[in-house]
């Protein structure tokens, strides 16, 4: 197959991304039965398996930045991508070549009974991907995340060194349930018997409830406020100031000095956290890291549209919050390390577009004290994408009158960049998927 050919049969499978699924939708036997034929690649691979309500992809780029300064050749497993598809699937940073995507594509396809194959998801298939691509470039570990709750992901089929769970909020709802101990029991099942698992979990309802399954799966638990915490000095960025955030880590082996962190806000902090108690985890399982990869790595870590900084004058910050707890997070973050300068009478403006599933509503409530104008607006790709004037009718009464619905995200750019003084601030949120639309224009303007 082509490139182009690989790619219209890869997206030709039922996407859960881009539609809404139904509980009974995911199965792991279809998994289990493609890795067979593929001769179950995952188990020759050393995994750290990573699920989470947010941050776990934070989480992974951390842990695989530091183990890429240790000296390790590390594979990365994420989604959804933000702009190019290869981004999912990553061995020391790079993504995967669109030739060898394609010559993989073709290898699942001719190993699979095309009956077999009309069933199989978009995910499922990008999963055995990477787990092929892991084993055909050797990679020292794989860094796994979960892409939809955790107990029937299609990655959840893997023997990992250790799982990770980096928080627990409401998303999903619909899929994983209406409490926190619902989702918790969801995403803790990626939990094995007799592996360890790290929590970075704080709410005090979800953490029973992983401390529960740890328990009765004889999985050693390491989890944060109990294990261990952070300090955290957030980050100022503004016309006269350019600082970092830095983040200390105690453990019950010691306190790490003041490490910078390469991503801003008290969650990515607490990411870190959960970074570095996996690096404990690693260490004790054979996988010496020095510590100066460990600053290296933190300091180092990249991963696009989590606060990033775009532009300067105006500041223009991208940010993929998506549900109540990352916008409730982008707030703090705006409030600790991003102050407008008074004396010039800057304003902050927003452009904002989310999927129909999410509380959007919740989501605007927080969000809107912080910004003075907002361009509401759509994104393709999906059709879960809610229509930018049912996203007006969402905001407060006193903020309607400032709002504009512009039905194109490129719109919505343009004239919030028209109008910004370069003392203002724009942020862009609301999804991955306007984000990912975004980032290539604003990059090109800039």
């Amino acid at each position: 197959m082509t490139y182009e050919e690989a790619m219209q049969f890869w997206f030709g499978r039922v996407n859960f991304e881009q539609k809404s699924p139904q509980i009974g939708d995911f199965k792991l036997g279809r998994m289990r039965q493609l890795l067979q034929l593929l001769g179950n690649p995952h188990d020759k691979l050393r995994i750290v398996h990573i699920a989470g309500s947010k941050g776990k992809g934070s989480t992974s780029a951390m842990l695989g930045s530091i183990l890429q300064h240790a000296g390790y050749r590390v594979g990365l497993f994420t989604s959804p991508h933000l702009v190019a598809v290869e981004e999912r699937i990553q061995v020391d940073r790079q993504p995967i070549a669109q030739d060898e995507l394609a010559a993989l594509l073709c290898e699942i396809r001719d190993a699979t009974p095309p009956k077999f194959m009309q069933e199989l998801t978009f995910f499922e298939i990008g999963t055995a991907l990477g787990f092929v691509h892991f084993v055909r470039r050797c990679v020292d570990l794989a860094i796994v995340e979960v892409g939809l709750g955790g107990r029937f992901d299609s990655t959840n089929v893997c023997a990992p060194l250790f799982s990770i769970i980096t928080s627990i909020s409401f998303d999903h709802t619909q899929l994983l349930g209406d409490t926190l101990a619902k989702i918790a029991s969801e995403k803790a099942g990626i939990v094995k018997p007799g592996r360890p698992a790290i929590s970075g979990v704080r709410n005090p309802e979800a953490r029973q409830v992983i401390e529960d399954i740890c328990r009765e799966r004889g999985s050693a638990l390491r989890q944060i406020g109990v294990d261990f915490s952070f300090t955290h000095e957030p980050a100022l960025i503004d016309a006269g100031h350019e600082r970092w955030p830095s983040v200390k880590v105690t453990t019950q082996k010691g306190v790490t000095p003041a490490l910078t962190l390469g991503l801003i806000g008290e969650h990515q902090a607490c990411n870190a956290a959960v970074a570095v108690a996996a690096v404990e985890e690693l260490t004790e399982q054979c996988v010496p890291i020095r510590a100066s990869a460990v600053a290296a790595g933190l300091a180092g870590v990249v991963w696009p549209a989590r606060l990033e900084i775009m532009s300067r004058q105006p500041l223009v910050l991208l940010d993929c919050a998506h549900n109540v707890a990352s916008a409730r997070a982008l707030v703090l973050a705006l409030e600790q390390s991003f102050p407008l300068p008074a004396q010039e009478h800057a304003r902050r403006i927003l452009v904002f577009g989310g999927n129909r599933d999410k509380d959007l509503a919740g989501m605007l409530e927080l969000l809107a004290p912080w910004f003075e104008r907002f361009y509401l607006t759509s994104f393709h790709g999906t059709a879960r994408c809610l229509p930018p004037d049912q996203l007006a009718a969402l905001l407060p009464a006193d903020k309607q009158a400032a709002s504009i619905p512009c039905w194109d995200s490129s719109e919505a750019w343009r004239r919030a960049r028209a109008e910004a003084r370069p003392s203002d601030l724009i942020c862009i949120t609301g999804s991955l998927f306007l984000a990912g639309e975004l980032r290539p224009m604003i990059l090109a303007s800039s």
